[in-house]
């Protein structure tokens, strides 16, 4: 498939279908983009049905038909032969195939064996990325958190977007509450770090990114991006600042600064929400635009600039991601987001940034003061590092399984996630991981992660499973809300992702016989028992059973987001409000219901002990006398050569590439060096380079780019899929280099516990020879069993 039909709108159906064909709406769940799908479904050879086409859905409420190439082959990941078709049971050193039944007992004897001794601390849980983009995912890793009782979380998030969630909770009380841009109202847009034509957007949920984008520019608006990368966004943009990597922060306080000096700060609606503007003003005082441009690579007058535009357009909104989040001052460059929002009047109005209300949120209820946010409630036991939200950060997870001690991880739940790949320094993970007493993957492929667990157990395919963007929806550019049931029936020896969190959540309570559906049921009580309670609940004062006699649904999961949609601020109130939301409503609109455009919801969502903005927290405060000592040491270092990840549309993290139809193109793995730097360090284009970093070193083919700016180099994130004992062949065919070996996984964001992944020193060098294969891995295919990690040859880190 062209690359050009990354931003083709309205794809159009394929080849008339079949006999037995039928058609069905689908919501996309490959990215965050959630685009709806109308997916074509048609018996094999053995009468089997599967996904046969996937075309944009017209009629959605939402996408209008859009659609990437990852939705438009969903039938090929949906249908790769190499996903696991039943559990693993680790029996003798190797890998076989079970039944459930022997697959829970495994599970509920491994995790009974290591929590035997009473402590809590000995089992760690990972949730990775992928549970945010299904049903299971988001309703039952809470109850898996509170059923193992261990502080030793660890999530995606530390790798990703906990930045935002540091500073919203700072800034509101409330680390959920991230307002998003509000992309169709606004006449200036300022990207910073971010890439949407490829990664179709993150933390602002908008299908058609891109037509957006270009709707923007047609109505006269303004698009400027900062990016280090002359990226596809940056191409379409009016300007391109080419920021030095990790000196983001750096920019836009002076951006700050520059608003205060010039007396162009104007909070608008919003300034009687907020405080301590002064207390910002005093903390930018020093970074003048002059005095960071040489750390920040950017000139004075364009920072003066930059500045200038934000104040003077009349609906603005800055929007920040991965490539302003995942280094130093990630939790600071996401503080000043929002700060030059508010200081321009952009905050919580239309036009500039706004909170979604999703349908599934707690309906708004009068503004009160509320706890706020505070984050070292606990302390990891080997480096000391502060929880954030509940978490650890993913980089200690290894530390915290191969240093011997009292309250040493001893098992690990590792549900949705490779961390050997997406977290800093993969070999001594799975070094680690090969040690583990026990372990349990819920993944559906056998890949670097999931190779060292005892037990694997497999969710279905998506088409087997229904989809609701819990998460998403919070985030929509548009308020809106949309359902699909399973397009197909679940399979013979199939399990249903829920029913596997489900019996994981019985497993660790301790009540593994457990009927499945008592999770969901022990939910639904005590959600309507605290909502009968609760003075300000649409359903206060009436009676627990007649509301759960009246949940609609096929399924635990669906009885608790009818629940759900019924007491959010769409909803009925269970009768209250005859037309409001239910999920029989939602059912009758297949491509979803509009709820219309984001408004004003200040001081609504403020949760802060004063009930303002806290716009100048003592966390982040407390911080910037090391942004002062980061600004005076990198006057001292202007040759230092520094690397940046990239995205690729066909690829999301390490998920895609066992997929044949969304290899090539751009979705390689290669080292993107300026065309100055490649004749400076003997790199010619196509060649082998040598990428050294704190952690370790790997080998890329060089592709020579004037895309990248001078001192810059970009290697993909995903990829190192050169694992033994895996069962991705097409993936394992082009392994690509694991950048994350590059790193120690000491460099985190102190305020956030994320590591940096962006802008961290690295050496180059031509590669002295071609990088092996490594061992084993050809012979991976054929064999009947998966061999043990701890009998395997030792991975290479290439």
């Amino acid at each position: 498939m062209p690359e050009s039909v990354t931003t083709q709108s309205n794809a159009e159906p394929g080849p008339a279908a079949g006999p037995g064909a039928r058609t069905a709406p689908r919501i996309c769940p490959l990215c965050e983009a959630t685009c709806g799908l109308v997916v074509t479904v048609a018996p094999d050879d053995g009468g089997r049905e599967r996904i046969t086409a996937a075309r944009g859905d017209r009629d959605d409420v939402f996408s209008r038909g859009f659609v990437c190439p990852k939705g438009a082959l969903l039938g090929e990941l949906d249908a790769d032969p190499h996903r696991l078709a039943r559990p693993l049971v680790r029996r003798d050193g190797e890998l076989r195939e079970a039944s459930w039944e022997e697959a829970f007992a495994a599970v509920a004897e491994g995790l009974g064996r290591v929590l035997e001794d009473g402590d809590p601390r000995a089992v760690a849980l990972f949730l990775g990325n992928p549970n945010v983009h299904t049903v299971a995912g988001a309703l039952y890793p809470p109850l898996l958190v509170k059923a193992l009782r261990t502080p030793n979380v660890f999530t995606a998030s530390t790798l990703d977007q906990m930045p935002k969630h540091a500073s919203s909770g700072l800034l509101y009380g409330d680390p959920l509450a991230i307002p998003v841009p509000d992309l169709d109202r606004t006449d200036h847009l300022l990207v910073v770090g971010a890439n949407p034509l490829e990664s179709n957007g993150s933390l602002c949920t908008a299908p058609d990114f891109p037509g957006r984008l270009r709707a923007l520019r047609r109505r006269g608006g303004t698009l400027t991006v900062v990016d280090p990368r002359r990226t596809r966004t940056a191409r379409l943009a009016d300007r391109h600042v080419a920021v030095r990597p990790g000196g983001d922060a750096l920019l836009l306080m002076a951006m700050v600064q520059v608003l205060f000096a010039e007396e162009l700060v104007d909070t608008g609606a919003a300034g009687e929400h907020l405080g301590g503007v002064e207390d910002v003003a005093r903390l930018a005082a020093d970074f003048t635009p002059e005095a960071v441009s040489g750390a920040c690579g950017v000139e004075p007058e364009v920072i003066r600039t930059l500045a200038r535009e934000l104040a003077a357009a009349e609906r603005a909104a800055v929007y920040g991601r991965i490539g302003s989040t995942t280094v130093e001052f990630g939790t600071t460059a996401s503080w000043l987001v929002d700060v030059l929002g508010a200081l321009t009047g952009n905050l919580d109005r239309p036009g500039g940034v706004m909170f979604p209300l999703s349908a599934t949120a707690r309906a708004p209820r009068p503004p009160a003061p509320g706890r706020g946010f505070a984050t070292g409630r606990r302390h990891s036991r080997v480096s000391g590092h502060p929880e954030v939200k509940g978490e650890f950060p993913a980089a200690a997870l290894a530390e915290e399984i191969d240093t011997p001690g009292e309250g040493r991880v001893r098992a690990l739940v590792c549900v949705a996630g490779n961390p050997v790949l997406s977290a800093p320094d993969g070999a001594r993970l799975e070094r680690a991981l090969a040690g583990l007493d026990f372990m349990v993957s819920v993944d559906p492929y056998l890949n670097e992660t999931s190779r060292h667990a005892h037990v694997v157990l497999p969710p279905p395919p998506p088409s087997r499973s229904p989809h609701f963007d819990f998460s998403f929806n919070a985030l929509a550019v548009r308020n809106q809300v949309r359902y699909t049931r399973p397009v197909i029936p679940p399979g013979e020896g199939e399990t249903s992702e829920s029913a596997i969190l489900a019996r994981l959540v019985l497993c660790a309570s301790g009540a593994p016989g457990a009927d499945p559906e008592s999770v969901d049921a022990m939910v639904v009580e005590h959600t309507l028992s605290a909502a009968v309670a609760d003075p300000l609940s649409p359903v206060h004062g009436r009676d627990t059973g007649e509301l759960t006699r009246l949940l609609g649904g096929e399924s635990g999961p669906e009885r608790r987001l009818d629940m759900m949609l019924r007491l959010g601020p769409y909803g009925d109130g269970f009768g209250a409000d005859p037309g409001g939301l239910t999920l029989a409503k939602l059912l009758e609109h297949p491509h979803g219901i509009d709820l219309g455009p984001l408004r004003p919801r200040l001081p609504e969502v403020l949760r802060t002990p004063s009930g303002k903005v806290e716009l100048c927290p003592e966390p982040i405060a407390a911080d910037i006398p090391r942004l002062r000592r980061f600004l005076a040491d990198r006057q001292g270092e202007p040759g230092a050569l520094v690397l940046v990840g990239r995205r690729h549309l066909r690829s999301n993290n390490s998920w895609m590439h066992n997929v044949p139809g969304l290899k090539g193109g751009s979705n390689r793995c290669t080292l993107h060096v300026h065309p100055a730097d490649a004749a400076r360090l003997g790199l010619a284009d196509g060649s082998l380079a040598e990428i050294t970093g704190d952690g370790g070193a790997v080998r890329a083919p060089v592709e020579v780019t004037d895309e990248v700016a001078p001192g810059v180099v970009s290697l993909p994130h995903g990829w190192g899929h050169d694992r033994p004992g895996t069962r991705t062949p097409v993936a394992s065919a082009e392994p690509g280099a694991n950048v994350n070996q590059l790193l120690d996984g000491r460099l985190l964001d102190p305020l956030s516990g994320t590591a940096v992944l962006n802008g961290f020193p690295v050496r180059v060098a031509p590669a002295a020879t071609p990088a092996a294969t490594p061992a084993g891995e050809a012979a991976a295919e054929s064999e009947p069993a998966f061999p043990s990690p701890a009998g395997s040859p030792a991975p290479s880190s290439v």
